[in-house]
């Protein structure tokens, strides 16, 4: 059987998928992740998951349930879960953080992170010169609002925008390459994250810090660990969502004074209030991490903030379709020339600073994937390391709008464009 018709391609995606209610695709997803991670455990089809981890099933699998037109690419249940089960899982992540081994990650993770900003700004100009004879003379305006979305998150590709006039039509269409190579490129690194020993050996890293960061969490977990109790799930949950909703609210408040301010308004550019709530849940779960709710830890407070992950994963998943890749071909080709730009750049610096393949990988996807998926990506090499794709990417949105600015500045010149 043909799955991709007798002209070999991609099928139309469907109008109508079979699933439409939030509850319905909600049950669906639950249950590919219950069948995807009782497969792990058995002793015979386990095997697989040494090979390819479930984390990638997790995220591929609703994709393909969303192109044969199972269950929507948008829906209510994907906005709700990254608008508010997000900061949750990343606050009850952070409860058992160990703040000073973070900090003793240092400086290899700053580094990261801008180069792979400098890649996202280099890669542009370079994709450009290469592809330019086959696209539209005035891409370099959409490229300038996909170089801030791809350094810092949507405020910034908004903001780059307007300042590179960019047409409604041309904004919508910069969208395909935006999520198709992201999420291509996230699905990657969560396949190389259970290699990433041989990759550290490979580039000669010094992931020390990291593996002393991992056992310091196992161990607090060790001495912690207990039978969970039914006030203990209340408490838990009332946490992670209490912060989550009050971090939303806070965010919501700040960016109206903000932009009611003449002079502050210019910062919700770049800091809109789906980043000021991700910047609230990382700091009150930090400030918790010092009481005595960090010992909700060993009653399960990460493993649920875990289970809180994987079901984003598997809502990123759905919101792709391997159907758009048929689509404006061109301007995905020059996306992962891009990318893959971004992508040497990374590997050049982490190998020059024997840097940890961890902060390689998570300095790729905090700014490519920003605060919504960096944090899975990190999860995926250990749940204890989550926060610090969170922290990672809170930084690249300060850094979207300047460094974007700097790429469309490049553009410019490839393009030989005189004004904006």
């Amino acid at each position: 059987m043909n799955l991709f018709g007798s002209s070999g391609v991609l099928p139309q995606e469907i109008a109508t998928p079979l699933l439409e209610e939030p509850a319905g695709i909600l049950s669906v997803l639950l249950a590919v992740l219950a069948i995807i991670f009782a497969l792990d455990s058995h002793p015979r089809f386990g095997k697989i998951f040494k090979i390819i981890p479930a984390l990638v099933f997790c995220y591929f699998i609703p994709t393909t349930l969303t192109t044969f037109g199972v269950i929507p690419h948008e829906s209510a249940l994907y906005d709700f879960v990254k608008q508010h089960v997000l900061p949750a899982s990343l606050l009850l992540l952070i409860l058992a953080l160990d703040l000073p081994a973070i900090l003793r990650l240092g400086w290899k993770a700053v580094v990261m992170l801008l180069a792979g900003t400098l890649g996202i700004v280099i890669g542009g100009p370079i994709a450009l010169l290469i592809c330019q004879d086959s696209l539209s003379p005035d891409i370099w305006r959409g490229m300038s609002a996909l170089s801030g979305s791809w350094i810092g998150g949507t405020a910034n590709m908004v903001a780059m925008g307007k300042a590179a006039n960019v047409s409604s039509e041309m904004f919508s269409m910069m969208i395909i390459p935006d999520v198709l190579v992201a999420n291509v490129w996230m699905g990657t690194l969560l396949f190389l994250a259970s290699r990433h020993k041989t990759i550290d050996r490979f580039i000669g890293a010094d992931s020390s810090a990291i593996e002393k960061l991992k056992h310091s969490m196992e161990d607090f977990h060790a001495r912690t660990n207990r039978i969970p109790s039914l006030t203990d799930f209340i408490v838990i949950l009332a946490l992670g969502f209490g912060g989550s909703y009050f971090s939303y609210r806070m965010g919501l408040s700040l960016d109206s004074v903000l932009k009611s301010s003449e002079r502050f308004a210019s910062l919700t550019d770049y800091l809109s209030a789906s980043t000021w709530k991700y910047i609230f849940a990382t700091t009150i779960g930090l400030l918790l991490s010092f009481t005595k709710a960090r010992n909700l830890e060993g009653a399960g407070a990460s493993k649920i903030g875990t289970v809180m992950i994987y079901l984003l994963v598997a809502c990123i998943g759905a919101m792709a379709s391997f159907k758009k890749i048929g689509d404006n071909i061109g301007l995905i080709y020059l996306a992962f020339i891009w990318i893959g730009v971004h992508i040497v750049v990374l590997l050049t610096v982490g190998r020059l600073i024997r840097a940890p393949f961890f902060l390689i990988a998570v300095g790729s996807q905090a700014n490519i994937g920003g605060a919504a998926s960096a944090p899975v990506v990190a999860a995926a090499f250990h749940p204890a390391l989550a926060p610090i794709g969170a922290l990672l990417a809170i930084a690249g949105y300060v850094l979207g709008t300047y460094a974007g600015w700097a790429c469309m500045r490049l553009l410019m010149m490839v393009a030989g464009a005189d004004a904006i």
